[in-house]
């Protein structure tokens, strides 16, 4: 079982994490009443370790609904903050990467507004192609100096723009996709740099998008979110019932486990490469909350790991990770 990491003598983090971005888009509507009932809810369970951006939803929304929760009692000492930086909206709606110091320093306190304080841990959302990584990253290195964060972190970058990071400052946690529905990392040389560096690994999206809970059982049930906008290849129509043999794998191999397929694909994700990687899966519902906060009581043996393994190896998965829009986003090797 995994159940919390240790980062350094002043943190330990209880796994799995949260991730909010679903109470303020992408996966339809959500009420901010149930939200930060879920959010409550979250606290009561242990499941604190919580995981934003300043592009979450419309106006930061969602940092702004995370900052009411925090306000409330003591809930600020009990929780540890994450939030991203980096990413912003052109006037026509699409995504721009901005890196500057002057666009960091504008975040930041945007962040502190919103949350009611100073986050725990500051990440870069995506790597800027015109500003430096060693720009962007000593703009987060100024600020925990300053005490307006204690760790910092870059998402969805490559091994080389992670080591050359990691010479301008330590480099605490990177923020990745990874899951049995993605694991591109361990093949692209991510994850040897993380253990390399001493580095933590944030698997966003660990359970697929929701793909591996087996809840979503045809391209019909994504309709009305991102899921069914096109933007994921994955789910298209010509690759879901290829897809679809890993979900469907997976619940075999959990319910002999005794657990849920999304429970057993975030007991992997915690699991396979021991202390390095902890999921952050997200939700509206406290249902939901639960059964994903309950991965961290499933202890799984090798021969256990090797059987999501051979499942993998025997059902590659279809489509890519983004339309070419996103996947510009992404840096790469």
């Amino acid at each position: 079982m995994v159940t919390s990491f240790k980062i350094d003598d002043s943190l330990t983090v209880n796994s799995p994490g949260y991730g909010a971005m679903g109470l303020s888009m992408a996966y339809g509507p959500a009420d901010d009443e149930e939200s930060k009932k879920t959010l409550r809810h979250a606290i009561d369970i242990g499941c604190t370790f919580w995981n934003t951006a300043t592009i979450y939803g419309d106006d930061q929304h969602n940092e702004k609904l995370i900052g009411q929760i925090l306000r409330e009692g003591n809930n600020r000492e009990k929780v540890t903050i994450v939030t991203k930086w980096g990413l912003k909206k052109a006037e026509d709606g699409s995504m721009g990467v901005d890196g500057s110091v002057a666009f960091g320093e504008h975040c930041l306190e945007q962040s502190i507004r919103n949350l009611g304080s100073t986050p725990d841990i500051w990440i870069l959302h995506r790597i800027d192609k015109v500003t430096p990584i060693e720009t962007s990253v000593q703009v987060m290195e100024d600020a925990r100096r300053a005490g307006k964060c204690r760790y910092i972190g870059l998402s969805a970058m490559s091994a080389t723009t992670l080591r050359r990071a990691a010479k301008v400052a330590k480099i605490d946690f990177i923020e990745m996709e990874f899951s049995p529905f993605e694991t591109a990392i361990a093949q692209n040389g991510v994850i040897d740099a993380a253990k390399e560096l001493g580095v933590k690994i944030l698997a966003y999206s660990p359970l697929g998008r929701g793909f591996l809970t087996g809840r979503f059982r045809s391209v019909e049930d994504f309709k009305g979110d991102s899921r069914g906008s096109g933007a994921y290849p994955r789910y298209a129509e010509e690759n879901f019932e290829a897809n679809f043999k890993v979900v469907q794998a997976l619940e075999n191999l959990a319910k002999a486990k005794g657990c849920t397929a999304g429970q057993l694909a975030l007991a992997w994700d915690a699991q396979v490469y021991p202390g390095l990687i902890i999921p952050i899966p997200g939700t509206k519902s406290i249902k939901y909350l639960d059964d994903n906060f309950a991965s961290r009581n499933i202890e799984l043996s090798e021969e256990d790991l090797a059987a999501v393994q051979k499942v993998l190896d025997e059902n590659p998965i279809q489509g890519d990770q983004y339309i070419p829009k996103l996947a510009a986003l992404m840096d790469k090797d």
